[in-house]
């Protein structure tokens, strides 16, 4: 983040050359300027690169304020609080004022009469842009004292008229003038809550209290709500939605490549620890979940989210997916602390952990109550399957198989270190292609080596169990792999 001008008076500021510019025009002009650079307009989104980006990009364009419609965990809060990088880093605005009034437009009568008393010596600050968003989550209880402004009995006390506007006090909204404000869940406000929004919307003045505030309010406005609420049968009311310039739909990722960048980049499962391996359980940033699991839990994410089983109705958020590999990491840990494995990386014997931990962020269908945990077993292990298939295809598997037909016993789970897991089978056949098929982007060397070999390994058991070339005995945390 770059330092704040040096400009502290109204007089310094008109001798720098600057322009004033309204937050759309703000806006505006640096998503162009980011465009024309070839750069992403809203860094960090994934998956609505050729959905839902450009229809934003459009709608800041046009000057609209917009609402994004979508089921819950579909990154429609983390959009709207991106926009914040379209606003210029640092912005000019009166010392004191209230409602961010910027030093050429003075909109309050306190700081009117200050701008004519003092002039060119009118002091201002710089506010940074991580400062001029506000955001209320819609509640039945919320109020129009919240969202726009009440008389504030302190000021009525100290002896202002009932009648003078300086006895209001502002509510969210104005105090986010000349910002970025957004209302999560919009339908949830109650109906005169959404009849205030109305002249926001539309005329940019506000009404408290009987009092006729004309305030030119300079900002963009943002709502997200559920498909199903923002409809004629659902709780919000028509003229409300006529006020938006853009409606925009999002979707959960619509492709697996999409699901896995987006996991990896919310998770926390790489850790960058180099000098507290011991204590966090990894070593040189090693990986904590090897990617070919990272691909199951993407996959049973979107299981899960196609499953008829599942209230369609509520989705399936993607924090879905990053919680269950962090999960999965977890288990990792714990198992690296009990057996004293210098680095943690996660195996297949760490995933059943996902199903008790994420049964609470899928509703079911009221048939399949007191089913979950099958339900999410079958899928998981489904996703097992599919990602056996993908990655193992063509791979031939006998001569490991063999050891086994020969009566080899192998135990993993929790109290099975990576080391004690390999120890097991001896020397494995195939161990490179079965790498270079699975993790082909891992380095073969270092702490994590021994770790990765071990995931490698037992996920091609498990995908021999699967294709009941194996048998696998489970019981208390304890795995059993023989023929």
């Amino acid at each position: 983040m770059t330092t704040a001008p040096e400009i502290t008076t109204l007089g310094q500021l008109r001798a720098s050359g600057h322009v004033h510019r309204v937050v759309k025009a703000e806006i505006r002009q640096n998503l162009i300027a980011r465009l024309a650079a070839g750069l992403p307009s809203l860094p960090g989104i994934v998956g609505f690169d050729d959905t839902v980006v450009p229809e934003v990009e459009r709608a800041l364009l046009a000057g609209h304020d917009l609402v994004l419609l979508g089921e819950r965990g579909q990154g429609k809060t983390r959009l709207i609080r991106t926009l914040i990088g379209l606003l210029d880093e640092w912005t000019p605005v009166i010392a004191g004022s209230e409602l961010n009034e910027h030093p050429y437009m003075p909109i309050t009568l306190a700081s009117q009469r200050r701008a004519a008393e003092l002039g060119d010596e009118l002091p201002i600050l710089w506010k940074h842009r991580s400062e001029r968003y506000g955001e209320k989550l819609a509640t039945p209880d919320t109020s129009v004292g919240d969202l726009i402004g009440d008389v504030d009995p302190i000021k009525v006390a100290e002896g202002r008229s009932l009648g003078d506007p300086e006895t209001v006090h502002y509510g969210l909204v104005p105090r986010t003038n000349r910002g970025i404000f957004a209302v999560n869940e919009l339908p949830d406000l109650a109906e005169r809550i959404q009849v205030a929004m109305l002249n926001v919307l539309e005329e940019r003045d506000i009404q408290v209290r009987g009092y006729q505030l004309r305030l030119p309010l300079d900002l963009l406005l943002v709502a997200s709500a559920n498909p199903e609420d923002y409809t004629n049968r659902g709780r919000i009311i028509t003229p409300l939605k006529d006020r938006f310039g853009a409606e925009i739909r999002t979707h959960y990722p619509l492709d697996l490549d999409d699901e896995l960048r987006l996991i990896a980049q919310e998770a926390a499962v790489l850790w960058d620890a180099v000098d507290d391996a011991e204590a966090t359980g990894t070593a040189h940033g090693a990986p904590l979940v090897p990617s070919h699991l990272l691909e199951v839990v993407a996959r049973f994410a979107r299981n899960v989210r196609d499953a008829p089983q599942v209230d369609q109705r509520s989705g399936v958020s993607a924090r879905f997916a990053i919680a269950a590999v962090e999960t999965v990491a977890a288990s990792a840990v714990r198992r690296a602390a009990i057996n004293g494995e210098p680095v943690a990386v996660a195996r297949i014997s760490d995933l059943p952990a996902i199903v008790p931990a994420s049964r609470g962020k899928v509703e079911f269908e009221d048939a399949d109550e007191g089913r979950e945990f099958e339900v999410l077993e079958h899928l998981l292990r489904r996703a097992v399957a599919e990602t056996g298939r993908a990655r193992l295809a063509g791979l031939d598997l006998r001569p490991l198989q063999q050891k086994f037909d020969a009566g080899l016993l192998v135990e993993s789970g929790d109290t099975v270190s990576a080391d004690r897991l390999l120890e097991q089978l001896g020397t494995i056949p195939g161990l490179t292609a079965l790498l270079e098929r699975l993790e082909p982007d891992s380095v073969h060397e270092g702490p994590a080596t021994v770790g990765i070999a071990a995931a490698a390994v037992e996920f091609a058991l498990e995908g021999l169990y699967l294709n009941k070339r194996l048998a696998k005995e489970s019981a208390g945390g304890r795995t059993v792999y023989g023929a």
